[in-house]
């Protein structure tokens, strides 16, 4: 089996030390980095394939760097922090990370959360999903997944655009929530869960309104969501 090689950007040594060891018996390899400057110029190396980041860094903080990151690359990005409030989680999912794990955290759950982000940022499409997907004046490439609207693309992460891409093969039908969930974030949700909630409000944002301003994604209530044509 290929050893995983993911970043993590953390100032507390020994929970790197802890999960070094941890991770590397589960078949990562596991690089840190202790201060947010350094952090973000080794994640544009493109030596790793998933970025662990804290929001609490010496120099730029977390959420800083993400910002900064988000402007070149769509590395899955799993933030860990003590600051597990809401606010902080909907902060970290609005620029753009791909999941959010609160501090202290169970190793087992951090692994099972890195294998899903590295699977669905792996996985080939087979010919027929690597059509591009177009509807209306929207177009997405599946497999590179990038969205364009008429001619401007569309920054999108990659979470948003692999949502974008289960409901446009669908348009016009209803996507329940646990599908989505399940198929994107490789998770069922819970009853109090809003990180899908949150990554569909970012993707609303970015796609804009329909020429007559309606909303291009509808959330149906009990049921899931659709993409209005």
């Amino acid at each position: 089996m290929t050893t995983a090689s993911i970043l993590m950007i953390d100032d507390d040594q020994e929970l790197c030390a802890l999960l070094s060891d941890w991770l590397g018996s589960e078949g990562f390899h596991l690089d840190c980095v202790h201060e947010g400057e350094q952090g973000l110029a080794r994640a544009l190396t493109g030596e790793h394939e998933a970025i662990i980041l804290d929001l609490m860094l010496p120099g730029i903080n977390g959420l800083d760097l993400l910002r900064g990151l988000r402007q070149q690359t769509q590395i899955p990005v799993l933030m860990l922090s003590a600051r597990g409030e809401p606010v902080d989680r909907i902060l970290g999912l609005e620029l753009g990370a791909d999941d959010y794990l609160a501090k202290p955290c169970d190793p087992r759950e951090l692994v099972a959360r890195l294998r899903a982000l590295l699977r669905r940022s792996q996985q080939q499409d087979t010919a027929h999903e690597a059509s591009l997907l177009e509807v209306g004046d929207l177009r997405l490439d599946p497999v590179n997944l990038v969205a364009w609207r008429d001619d401007e693309m569309l920054g999108l992460t990659q979470t948003e655009a692999q949502i974008l891409a289960l409901l446009l093969r669908q348009p016009g039908q209803v996507i329940d929530r646990q599908t989505l969930s399940r198929e994107v974030l490789g998770k069922s949700l819970g009853p109090y869960d809003r990180s899908l909630d949150m990554h569909i409000s970012n993707l609303r944002r970015k796609l804009g309104t329909h020429a007559e301003e309606r909303p291009r994604i509808q959330a149906l209530r009990g049921r899931g969501y659709i993409y209005a044509e």
